[in-house]
């Protein structure tokens, strides 16, 4: 009677056996859960691209007018609809900030779709979209690593000309970068745009506090074979704490640097233009400057205002099928595996003139220390005191929202990201620092390795 009953209704017998094997993939396999909702959102004040929790009035508003400079697209002449602001190129990467900065929200990273391959031909423009470069990729620089006469070179080579746009100036002479023979000499390396959320906290938290929880646990760290060391200013010695390996000092030089190399508009603190062609570069420099007539400063001094008043990524207690017991048990896995002696839970913030950021718990879950990564994450690349195998330990505030990882977006997913952490010693490289870390958790019960998968995603 039950043989007959399965012959005549097999999905009787195949839908409780799909469960089945739904329910021992979750126990004893392990997958990212994927992007997860945003905290927060408009009027919460403090959720992801809401402005830090207790602002003043007068600062909120200021956060709401620095974000509408923040989002403004630029162009070559500032008069093109939509395009309001002036000064693109004639070499580029990207035409505003918040077209690299904007997933989950503004002041985040790499959307989905990625919004280069657009603008590549934007206004007319000619470009070739690079092989590096895909629709479904994420946003990316590109840095070459010598030069053609084996000297470093590791600077920012832009992507785009403005040559064709409909308003480069007449008789403009710039060619596009062949990256081709340097993507096949493996002599190109990528970057992409790291989130702003939180950064004010991390802006605010003293040198004493980073070399304090540098010098803390240092048993447990040589159990783990972690090191790490700060990188520095040549001048004044202190701390630098912003970009992949932690080379910029603070939110203003990180803008305009920015606005610089990956927009091709100079400023007051890049006043120099990178690439001119010939007849492309009309406009007095800096291009974008202080307004002499309302006192108003120029734009990188309001993007760095914008990110300093940006409110951090919330964690969220569980989402989706996720319980709040696998996340608690995944926080306290991440610790005993090794990962919070690199990715630091708290640090705390000194005296700061903005209240809202003065004395607080930045939960940013990074030392703001550099640490060798080992052959297979190096670039190759020096930055300040940072070598070419060197990183910063990325802040994981927020990346249970993040699409790409890794300093170049070779990963989509945490599985991915997790295991690239690890690498032996090569020729030219010592170990990854967090090799030992990545070991024990490897050595984890599948269902553990899962709890911590979903601990990092409610982050």
């Amino acid at each position: 009677m039950r043989m007959e009953f399965l012959r005549l209704n097999p999905s009787a017998f195949f839908k409780p056996f799909c469960c089945l094997m739904l329910i021992s993939f979750i126990a004893y396999g392990q997958t990212d859960p994927g992007v997860r909702p945003t905290a927060g959102g408009p009027g919460s004040s403090g959720g992801t691209g809401d402005p830090l929790p207790g602002l003043t009035p007068q600062q909120l508003a200021l956060f709401n007018t620095t974000k509408g400079i923040f989002i403004e697209v630029d162009s070559v002449s500032g008069t093109l609809p939509g395009e309001g602001g002036k000064g693109l190129g004639p070499s580029f990467n990207l035409n505003s900030c918040a077209g690299c900065h904007v997933a989950p929200a503004i002041g985040g990273s790499s959307p989905k779709t990625n919004p280069q391959i657009a603008v590549a031909t934007l206004d007319n423009a000619r470009n070739v979209i690079p092989s590096f470069i895909s629709i479904n990729g994420p946003i990316r620089e590109a840095r070459l690593i010598h030069n053609p006469d084996g000297s470093p070179d590791g600077g920012v080579h832009d992507l785009f000309v403005i040559a064709g746009r409909v308003d480069t100036p007449a008789g403009c002479q710039i060619t596009q970068t062949d990256f081709s023979p340097q993507v096949a000499n493996n002599n190109v390396s990528f970057r992409i745009p790291t989130p702003t959320f939180g950064t004010g906290l991390m802006e605010m938290i003293t040198d004493a506090a980073i070399l304090a929880n540098k010098n803390s646990n240092l048993p447990l760290k040589a159990q783990f074979h972690i090191a790490g060391r700060e990188n520095r200013t040549g001048n004044d010695g202190t701390i630098t704490r912003f970009g992949w390996k932690a080379q910029n000092k603070s939110l203003t030089i990180f803008a305009g640097e920015a606005y610089n190399v990956e927009q091709g508009v100079t400023n007051e603190l890049f006043p120099n233009a990178r690439e001119n062609g010939v007849n492309c570069d009309v406009l007095g420099h800096s291009e974008d400057h202080t307004d002499f007539a309302t006192g108003i400063s120029g734009d990188v001094e309001q993007f760095a205002m914008f990110m300093r008043l940006l409110a951090p990524a919330l964690p969220v207690p569980s989402f989706g099928n996720v319980p709040p017991d696998s996340i608690q048990r995944g926080s306290a896995l991440f610790a005993q595996v090794g990962c919070s002696l690199c990715h630091t839970p708290a640090l705390k913030t000194g005296i700061s003139y903005i209240e809202a950021l003065s004395n607080k718990t930045a939960n940013l879950y990074s030392d703001i220390l550099v640490h060798h990564m080992g052959q297979g994450l190096a670039d190759n690349v020096s930055q300040g005191g940072a070598g070419g195998d060197e990183f910063r330990s990325a802040p994981l505030w927020g990346v249970g929202q993040r699409v790409f990882f890794l300093h170049d977006g070779r990963a989509n997913n945490l599985k991915d990201a997790i295991q690239a952490h690890s690498s032996p010693a090569s020729a030219q490289f010592g170990s990854s620092e967090a090799s030992t870390s990545i070991d024990t958790y490897n050595a984890l019960p599948p269902a553990s390795k899962q709890d911590v998968l979903n601990f990092l995603r409610s982050l």
